[in-house]
Order: structure tokens, then C-alpha cells, then sequence
């Protein structure tokens, strides 16, 4: 009853917050809420290290060739920048699915370890994708709570956003995700070497990349790098790189005016066809002809 209260708590202050359907950014670095009036069809997204939690409906992530759906019971950790298809499973008008991303700190993480009495975890300990589902409780729901509710008395949030912060990272740390997260926060673990080696790629993904040289970034052979980049993200670093690539396409064509041919040699394609055949295999359309369905849908609004 009490994780209930605090749940209906946040959806009533999440509907004030945001009157329209969407993704928006708040006054509180790191923290974004959503909206949804309705059910929708999944939607490609690259999801930072974070928590994500709906207060009111239910969605699905899809990672890896995995699905997690979610709803108010549970919560999604993610650990590295994972691509993903997102979409609303519940959602209505009078219901309308609403939640929270939030950042995750790993540095924060670390120093809360080094205080805590937590078990030391090695790397043969956590395997698998990045992304997992975990079981929300009152004491992390609480302080998520007090922090969106900051969000209507702003002139508080310099003052008591860090220690909300503090106290989740913490009571994440007593969750049943408290493994997954010491191993990604551990400075000397493979994956925080591997997330090294991520975080550069997505800042140069439109340049020519060998796997040896992110090997190197990471202190890894190539072997063991590419099995531990598969085993966090569900794919090759080769692969990675694609998506980020079509996906910032997309997006230069969808909100920039960008032809489709300059967004391919935007994002560091050399050939336009090539670009084309390996956008449609994702996509499912060829680039032109997604580009003028969305200005055909535009015109008609």
C-alpha cells in the first residue's frame, strides 16, 4: 500500500508537470520525464546508464534480442549507452503512461561503495546485456518521489537535488540490481573499461574505427574485448557503430532538412547506396521514402 500511495503520488505530479505528450527535459541535470496519451509502436532510442520507472501504465524496452517489459512493480537499470526500441504497452487519455529517466552516476556509485558494507563482486559474477529489470521497493521509490516534487519549488533544487541523488544511487545499491551496478562502477572491471571504449565511439562514430585500437582503449585483447561489447550491448562494436550512425541520419533528415545523401556522407558513409540498402535493412524503408512520409504526415497536421 505504501509503494501504491507514493506511486499515485508521482503520476498526479508527473500529469501537472507535463500537459502534453513527449520527452522533456527538467531543471535537475541528469533527470527527464515522459508522456504518452496512448499505446505506441516501438521507437529506436539509445538508452544511457540510468534508471527508467513508469509511475502510471506500462512499457517494453527491447535490447539485444531481449524484451523487459515494465510497469510500476518494476524498474530498468541500464548500465552502458545501449540501443534499444522503446514503446508504450498501457496508456490512455485518462490514464496516461508517465515516468522518469535518471541519469546514473557512476562515480557516485563508486564512492557510496567504498562507504557501504556491500559483498565484492567479480567480473564472472554479472554476465549478459546491459539492460535488466529490477524490482522496485518504497525505499527507492520514496526519494524518486521527493525529486520530480522538487521540480514545483525550484528554488530548492541546487540544495536538496544532490542529496536525493545520493540516496538513490544508494538504495539502488540495496536493490536486487546492487551486483550489476558495483560491477559497472568498479574502475579496475571489464566493463567499465568496455563503457571507456563506448563513450569515445558514440563522440566519433562518423570516423573510420578499428576494433584493435577500442581494443587498446579498453586494456583488452581483441578477443576479450569484442566478447565483453557483445555481452553488454548485444552487438559487435562494427554493429554499434551502424546504429549510431542511421540513427543520427535519421535524425538530421527528420528535424534538420538534411537530403538523404548528405546525412549518409553527414554520419561518415562514403557511398549513398550503401548507406540506403543498410538504412532500410533497419528501418525497414529506404531513407527517401521514410523522409517523405514524415513530411506528408507533417503537411497533414
Amino acid at each position: 500500500m505504501v509503494l501504491q500511495s507514493l506511486q499515485q503520488s508521482m503520476a498526479a505530479t508527473l500529469t501537472r508537470l507535463q500537459a502534453d505528450e513527449g520527452d522533456i527535459g527538467t531543471a535537475i541535470p541528469g533527470l527527464l520525464l515522459f508522456r504518452r496519451n496512448q499505446p505506441s509502436d516501438p521507437a529506436f532510442c539509445l538508452v544511457e546508464p540510468s534508471i527508467v520507472l513508469v509511475a502510471q501504465g506500462r512499457k517494453q524496452m527491447v535490447a539485444g534480442g531481449a524484451a523487459y517489459p515494465y510497469d510500476t512493480s518494476t524498474f530498468i537499470v541500464n548500465s552502458v549507452d545501449l540501443p534499444a526500441s522503446s514503446q508504450v504497452i498501457e496508456a490512455s487519455p485518462d490514464a496516461p503512461c508517465v515516468g522518469l529517466v535518471l541519469k546514473l552516476d557512476f562515480r557516485l556509485l563508486a564512492d557510496l561503495v567504498s562507504q557501504v558494507n556491500t559483498p565484492v563482486v567479480d567480473d564472472g559474477a554479472v554476465k549478459g546485456i546491459s539492460a535488466s529489470l529490477g524490482t522496485m521497493t518504497p525505499k527507492l521509490f520514496s526519494p524518486l518521489t521527493r525529486l520530480v516534487e522538487l521540480l514545483e519549488e525550484p528554488d530548492a533544487i541546487d540544495v536538496m537535488a544532490p542529496m536525493l541523488k545520493r540516496e538513490i544511487h544508494f538504495r539502488l545499491l540495496q536493490s536486487d540490481k546492487a551486483a550489476m551496478l558495483m560491477h559497472i562502477a568498479s574502475f579496475d572491471s571489464q566493463a567499465f573499461r568496455v563503457s571507456k571504449a563506448i563513450n569515445w565511439l558514440k563522440q566519433h562514430f562518423n570516423s573510420m574505427v578499428r576494433v584493435e585500437t577500442l581494443a587498446s582503449m579498453a586494456s583488452m585483447s581483441q578477443p576479450t574485448f569484442h566478447l565483453h561489447f557483445r555481452q553488454l550491448t548485444g552487438m559487435s562494436p562494427l554493429q554499434y557503430q551502424k546504429w549510431l550512425r542511421l540513427n543520427e541520419a535519421k535524425r538530421l533528415m527528420m528535424n534538420s532538412q538534411c537530403d538523404a545523401s548528405t546525412a549518409a556522407f553527414e554520419v561518415g558513409y562514403e557511398s549513398p547506396s550503401q548507406f540506403s540498402r543498410e538504412y532500410r535493412r533497419m528501418f525497414g524503408v529506404p531513407p527517401r521514402a521514410d523522409l517523405a512520409q514524415v513530411r506528408k504526415n507533417s503537411s497533414l497536421v
